[in-house]
C-alpha cells in the first residue's frame, strides 16, 4: 500500500515543503512506502529552496483517480499463437482461467481463448462432426500431445492439413474408404493390424500411428521407410492417441475475433462503465504498440484502490488533487478553515489555527520524538516565514514563532535571511503570464450562491502590478466566464508595506459590495490586508451575503 503526503492543487511553499516534510517523518517512523507528492507546478521561489537545502521535488501527481493499472492483473499468463490447443487447454485447467490471451512473437495480443472457443472447436455439433477430422496442424506437433516416438521415417515440421482416420474396419472396406481421400494429407491410426498397415503404406498415407504400445513388425517398417510413410508409436489406445492428436490444432485459429482491450491509464470508472456493457469477462490491457502489459477481469473492479492520502494544507475536496475523492483519506493536517470534506471511518485529522501547516509537521517531530534532519528543517522553516510573511502576518501565532527559533537551531539558518533570499526571487508578475499568476496560487470555494475562486501572490513592491493589471484582469475574467464562476480574485501583496491590492472580476451585485478604497476598474486598496484566509476571504464571504 502506498501512502501519498500531498498538497493542494496549486501548491504553495508551504503545502511543498509540508508535503516533504510529513513524508520523511513518516519514513523516519518506520513507513518506507510513504511518498510526497504534489497536484500543480512549483514556483521560481519554491525552486530556490529546493535547490538551497539540496531536496528533490515532490512528485509530480496531478490526477489520483483509480486507474486500470491499479487492479489489473500484471503477471498474465499468456499463449503464443503457435501453441496447440492441448497447450492451452492444460494451462487453463491448471490457473483456473476463464480466458487466455494469446499473443504473437511480439508479445502483441491478438485475441483471447475461451474454454468455451476450445469446447466448441474440439467438441463440435452432431451436424458438423464429419469436420472434426480435419485438422491444420504440424506432425511434431500431434507427436508431441500424444508423447509418441518416431519408428520410420522422419516429421515433417510444416503446417498442414491433416485427416485422422482410424482403421476399425476389414481390409476391403478400408481400402475402398481410403480411395475417397488424398493420401497424403492421411494420419492412419491403427493397432497391429499388419494388412492395413500394408494397405495404407501401398497408398502411401503422410503416416502411421500405431497404437496401444504395440510393435510394427520389422518388414513393414522397412516397406513404409522406403515408402516415405513415417511410423509412429503411441502408447495410449487408438480413441485416446485420437483425442489428445486433435489438441495439436494451433490455437491461433480459436481466438475470439472480438478484442476488448483497455489501456493501462484508462480511468477505472470509465473501464468499469465498458466492461458493464460487454459480453466478455476479462480484457486485456496493453500499452501503445498492443504489446500485453495486464489482464483485467470483472472481479477486479472490487478490489481496494492500493493507495492512500494524507492531505496537508488544506482539508476541502474543492482543493485537492483530482481524483482525491476516489482514493481512502487516512489522515488530514491543516491550519485553514474546516470545509464539508466527509470520511467513511475515523481519520487523523488535526487542524490548528497556526500560521503554517509547516509549523504542526515540526510538532509532530517533536511528538514523535525524532530530530530533524537538518534539509528538513530548512523546507519547513521556508514554509512557515513563507506562509507567515516571516512571522509578520496576522495569522503567526506564539507557536510559529517558538517554532521558526528552533528550526533555525536544527537548519543553521538565519530567519530573516533566509526570509530576504526567498521574497527576492521570482516576482510572479515579471516570470509568470497573467494565466499562470491567477492560478498559481488559487483556491476554489463553494457557496449557496456560486462557486467562486481566490488566488495570491506576494511581491515586494506594486511597482510592476499597474503595468500588468489589464492583462491579469483579462485573465480573471475568462476565467469566470470559462468557469462559470461568481467571482475571482486575486491578492497581491506586498509583503514590505503589509498592505495589498485587490482584483476582482464576476458578478456586479458582489463587486458593488467591496468597499474598500478603489485604485481602478476592478482595482481595491486593502491596507494593513496580508492573509487571505484569515482577513480576505472571511471578508469576501459577508459581501457573497449582502448581495441582492
Amino acid at each position: 500500500m502506498q501512502t501519498i503526503v500531498i498538497g493542494h492543487r496549486n501548491p504553495d511553499m508551504d503545502s511543498i515543503c509540508s508535503a516533504i516534510g510529513y513524508a520523511r517523518l513518516k519514513q523516519l517512523c518506520g513507513n518506507p512506502d510513504v511518498i510526497a507528492a504534489r497536484a500543480g507546478d512549483t514556483n521560481e521561489r519554491i525552486d530556490y529552496v529546493l535547490n538551497k537545502f539540496g531536496v528533490e521535488p515532490p512528485v509530480f501527481m496531478p490526477d489520483l483517480s483509480p486507474r486500470v493499472c491499479d487492479v489489473m492483473e500484471r503477471n498474465v499468463i499468456s499463449v503464443r499463437r503457435d501453441s496447440s490447443a492441448y497447450e492451452a487447454i492444460q494451462v487453463i485447467e491448471r490457473e483456473q482461467l476463464r480466458g487466455l490471451p494469446v499473443i504473437d512473437e511480439q508479445n502483441r495480443c491478438l485475441g483471447l481463448l475461451s474454454a468455451f472457443r476450445l469446447c466448441q472447436r474440439l467438441f463440435p455439433a452432431r451436424e458438423d462432426v464429419s469436420e472434426a477430422r480435419l485438422i491444420e496442424a504440424s506432425l511434431p506437433g500431434m507427436v508431441e500431445t500424444f508423447g509418441g516416438k518416431v519408428l520410420a521415417g522422419r516429421l515433417d515440421r510444416a503446417m498442414r492439413r491433416h485427416l485422422l482416420v482410424v482403421a476399425a474396419m476389414r481390409p476391403e472396406s478400408f481400402s475402398a474408404r481410403l480411395g475417397n481421400y488424398r493420401p497424403e494429407e492421411v494420419i492412419l491410426f491403427v493397432g497391429d493390424r499388419e494388412d492395413v498397415q500394408r494397405l495404407a503404406i501401398a497408398a502411401g498415407v503422410k503416416a502411421i500411428v500405431v497404437t496401444g504400445g504395440l510393435e510394427m513388425p520389422p518388414e513393414v517398417r522397412e516397406e513404409a521407410q522406403k515408402a516415405g510413410v513415417t511410423v509412429i508409436s503411441s502408447a495410449h489406445d487408438t480413441a485416446t492417441t485420437v483425442l489428445l492428436a486433435r489438441g495439436a490444432v494451433r490455437v491461433e485459429s480459436m481466438i475470439s475475433a472480438e478484442l476488448f482491450t483497455f489501456n493501462a491509464e484508462t480511468p477505472l470508472d470509465e473501464a468499469r462503465e465498458k466492461a458493464a456493457s460487454s459480453r466478455h469477462f476479462v480484457f486485456p490491457v496493453v500499452d501503445e504498440n498492443g504489446a500485453l502489459v495486464g489482464m483485467l477481469s470483472k472481479s477486479d473492479f472490487l478490489k481496494p484502490i492500493p493507495r492512500e492520502l494524507i492531505l496537508v494544507d488544506h482539508n476541502e475536496l474543492s482543493h485537492a488533487v483530482h481524483g482525491a475523492d476516489k482514493v481512502r483519506i487516512v489522515e488530514i493536517l491543516d491550519h485553514h478553515r474546516i470545509g464539508g470534506l466527509m470520511s467513511e471511518s475515523p481519520i487523523l485529522f488535526w487542524n490548528n489555527p497556526v500560521g503554517s501547516t509547516s509549523t504542526l509537521v515540526t510538532l509532530c517531530y517533536r511528538q514523535a520524538g525524532l530530530p530533524i534532519p537538518k534539509a528538513i528543517a530548512g523546507l519547513l522553516l521556508a514554509g512557515v516565514i513563507s506562509d507567515t510573511l516571516n512571522l509578520t502576518s496576522p495569522t503567526a501565532t506564539h507557536t510559529d514563532q517558538e517554532v521558526v527559533e528552533h528550526l533555525c537551531k536544527a537548519a543553521q539558518v538565519d530567519a530573516k535571511e533566509l526570509a530576504d533570499e526567498i521574497f527576492a526571487v521570482g516576482s510572479p508578475l515579471l516570470t509568470m503570464t497573467p494565466e499562470q499568476t491567477i492560478q498559481a496560487d488559487s483556491k476554489e470555494y463553494e457557496h449557496d450562491r456560486g462557486c467562486f475562486v481566490v488566488a495570491q501572490i506576494e511581491e515586494l513592491s506594486f511597482t510592476h502590478v499597474e503595468e500588468r493589471q489589464k492583462g491579469l484582469i483579462e485573465a480573471l475574467e475568462r476565467c469566470v466566464q470559462g468557469q462559470k464562476l461568481l467571482f475571482m480574485a486575486l491578492l497581491v501583496t506586498d509583503i514590505n508595506t503589509q498592505n495589498s491590492l485587490l482584483l476582482a472580476c464576476g458578478a456586479e451585485a458582489f463587486l458593488k459590495e467591496i468597499d474598500f478604497p478603489q485604485h481602478g476598474p476592478h482595482v481595491w486598496e486593502l491596507e494593513g490586508i496580508v492573509s487571505r484566509k484569515k482577513q480576505l476571504l472571511p471578508y469576501l464571504l459577508r459581501c457573497v451575503e449582502r448581495m441582492r
